[in-house]
C-alpha cells in the first residue's frame, strides 16, 4: 500500500522573508486560496507575533479559508504562542507550531542558553500551544547541526508534552542526502513514541540540495514535506514543493508514495507565487519554468512527436500547462471567455468578469489570437488586490537615437485627469518623472525587469519593478501590455498606489476600488 506524505507549504511565512518580497493581506489571502485548491494539507500562512499586518493575515487567511489545516508559527514563548493563537483560532483545523534552536552553536550563541533550559523551555511551549489546540508542531531549529543524543532527548520530551508533529529542519541546507536520510532513521529509531506523530522535514537550498535531501527524509522515514512554491524563501530558498511533489509521483515506483495535490494546479499556483511576490521564475526551472517542456534539439523534437514520453518523463497537461484549442479573438463573446477561464481555473464574480472581459477586449484589438497565457495575464492584472488611487488614462512618449526622451502622462484619479510632462534620460525615466510630477511624491526606481509572458511579435509583457520613497521600505509594482512602456507606466503607478495605501495616505475614501 503506498504510504500518505503530507504537504506543509511554508510560501506565506517562510517564502516571504525572501529578500525584498512583502505581502499585503489580500495578497496572502488570494496565495492562500490557491494553496487549498491546489490541495496542500498545511498552510503556514506566518508569524503572527512579528508585525500587525501578520497577524491580520494569519487571522483572514484562518477565518477565510477551509478545507486546509492552517498552521501560525511561535517562538517557545508564551507570548508568541498566545499570539499564534488569537490569529489561529477561527481556523477550521488550527495548528500551532513552535520551535527552539537545538544546535550547540545556536545555543551558545544566540540563546545563551543550556540543554536543560531548551529541553524545559521546548517542553513548556509545547504544552501551552496544546492547551489552545490540539494539533501542535514543535521544530527542533537547525536540527541537522544539532548533537544527535539531545535532539532525540528534546524530541522525545516533546512529543511526551502532547506535540502531534515532530519537525526536522536544515535550517542552514548543510546536509546531504545521504547523511539526512541516516541522520532521519537514527531518529525513527531512538525517540519513543516517533511512531505516534507526524515525522517532518524542513529543508533549506544553501547547496541546492533542499529537495534531494527532502526526497531522501522520505525514504528513510518522514511523514510529512515543508518547502514553499518556487523554492522561494530565507537565502538560497526552501525545498520546491512542486519539485518533490512531482518526483514523488513520477518515481512512485520508488518511494511508494502519494501526496493530495491536485498537480493540475501546479503550474497556475507558480504564475500566481512568482507574480505577487515579484520573483520571477527562471527559464530552466523544473516543473514550472517555460523550457521544462520546450524542445529545441531537432533530435529531441523528433523523439517527441513520435513518442512524447521518449523526453519528458512528466506530461505538461498534468501540472497544469494548458494544452487547448480553443482559439478567442476579438469576435469571442463573454460566454466563450467565461468558459475559457472555468477551464483555466478562475472562477470569476460578475465585476471581476466584467472587467476582466473589458482588457480582453482591448487586447483582442491589438491581437489576432488570445492564448491562455495572455488570460491568465489578465486576470492577475485585474485582480491585483491594491486600491487605486491613480488610473493611467493616457501616455505619450517622443524618443529616439538623436532626441532627449520625454513622456507626457494623463494620470485619472476620481474624476479628475491631471497631465504633465518631463524628460529623462530614457523613457521608462522620463514616464517615471512625469507620474512623481502628478502624484507629488519623488520616487526612485530600485530595480526594474520585464518578462515577456506570451509568445511572438505581438507578446504581452509583464514589467515588475520596484519604487522607494526618501530610501526607505520598496514598494512592488506591475503591469500588462503588448507596449513595454505603457507596461512600464502601468506598473509605476500601480507601485505608487501600493506606496500611498501602505503608508496610510488613502484620504479619499472613493478611492477603494481594487486593481
Amino acid at each position: 500500500m503506498s504510504r500518505r506524505v503530507y504537504i506543509f507549504d511554508t510560501t506565506l511565512r517562510d517564502g516571504e522573508q525572501s529578500p525584498g518580497v512583502s505581502l499585503n493581506v489580500m495578497e496572502k489571502l488570494q496565495i492562500a486560496r490557491q494553496l487549498a485548491r491546489l490541495g496542500v494539507d498545511v498552510i503556514e500562512a506566518g508569524f503572527p507575533i512579528t508585525s500587525p499586518g501578520d497577524y491580520e493575515a494569519v487571522k483572514t487567511i484562518a477565518r477565510e479559508v477551509r478545507g486546509v489545516t492552517v498552521a501560525a508559527l511561535a517562538r517557545a514563548d508564551f507570548q508568541d504562542i498566545d499570539r499564534a493563537w488569537e490569529a489561529v483560532k477561527e481556523a477550521e483545523q488550527p495548528r500551532i507550531h513552535t520551535f527552539i534552536a537545538t544546535s550547540p552553536i545556536h545555543m551558545r550563541h544566540k540563546l545563551r542558553m543550556t540543554e536543560e533550559q531548551v529541553i524545559e523551555a521546548a517542553v513548556a511551549a509545547v504544552k501551552r500551544a496544546k492547551s489552545y489546540v490540539s494539533d501542535v508542531e514543535f521544530s527542533a531549529e537547525d536540527a541537522s547541526r544539532s548533537e544527535l543524543d539531545f535532539l532525540c532527548r528534546v524530541l522525545e520530551a516533546a512529543i511526551a508534552a502532547g506535540a502531534t508533529v515532530v519537525n526536522i529542519p536544515d535550517t542552514v541546507g548543510y546536509a546531504t542526502p545521504e547523511e539526512f536520510a541516516r541522520f532521519i532513521r537514527d531518529i525513527r529509531q531512538r525517540v519513543p513514541g516517533i511512531e505516534k506523530v507526524v515525522l517532518s522535514v524542513h529543508c533549506h537550498d544553501d547547496l541546492g540540495l533542499a529537495v534531494a535531501n527532502s526526497l531522501a527524509a522520505v525514504a528513510a522515514g518522514a511523514t510529512q514535506v515543508e518547502g514553499a512554491i518556487n523554492g522561494i524563501g530565507e537565502r538560497a530558498g526552501n525545498a520546491a514543493l512542486e519539485e518533490v511533489v512531482m518526483a514523488l509521483y513520477t518515481r512512485r515506483d520508488q518511494f511508494g508514495c502519494i501526496t493530495n495535490i491536485r498537480t493540475e494546479e501546479i503550474y497556475r499556483t507558480s504564475r500566481l507565487v512568482s507574480s505577487l511576490t515579484g520573483m520571477p521564475v527562471q527559464p530552466n526551472k523544473a516543473v514550472v519554468g517555460k523550457n521544462a517542456f520546450a524542445h529545441e534539439s531537432g533530435i529531441h523534437q523528433d523523439g517527441v512527436l513520435k513518442e512524447r514520453t521518449t523526453y519528458e518523463i512528466m506530461n505538461p497537461v498534468m501540472v497544469g500547462i494548458s494544452q487547448s484549442n480553443l482559439v478567442l479573438g476579438k469576435h469571442s463573446g463573454r460566454h466563450a471567455f467565461r468558459q475559457r477561464l472555468l477551464e483555466l481555473g478562475y472562477e470569476l464574480g460578475e465585476e471581476e468578469l466584467n472587467k476582466a472581459f473589458q482588457q480582453f477586449k482591448v487586447l483582442a484589438d491589438k491581437k489576432k489570437e488570445i492564448t491562455d497565457a495572455d488570460l491568465e495575464a489578465i486576470v492577475e492584472e485585474e485582480l491585483r488586490p491594491v486600491p487605486v488611487t491613480y488610473t493611467l488614462e493616457y501616455l505619450h512618449i517622443s524618443t529616439g537615437t538623436t532626441i532627449v526622451p520625454t513622456a507626457t502622462v494623463g494620470l485619472k484619479k476620481g474624476d479628475e485627469v491631471f497631465e504633465e510632462a518631463a524628460c529623462g534620460n530614457g523613457p521608462v525615466d522620463a514616464i517615471c518623472r512625469a507620474v512623481d510630477k502628478v502624484t507629488g511624491i519623488p520616487c526612485v526606481l530600485k530595480s526594474w525587469g520585464i518578462n515577456a509572458v506570451t509568445s511572438g511579435k505581438d507578446a504581452i509583457g509583464e514589467v515588475t519593478l520596484k519604487i522607494s520613497e526618501n530610501g526607505g521600505k520598496t514598494y512592488l509594482g506591475r503591469g500588462i501590455s503588448t507596449d513595454i512602456l505603457e507596461a512600464s507606466a502601468k506598473a509605476y503607478v500601480n507601485a505608487v498606489n501600493r506606496l500611498l495605501w501602505e503608508t496610510g495616505r488613502l484620504k479619499d475614501k472613493s478611492c477603494n476600488e481594487v486593481n
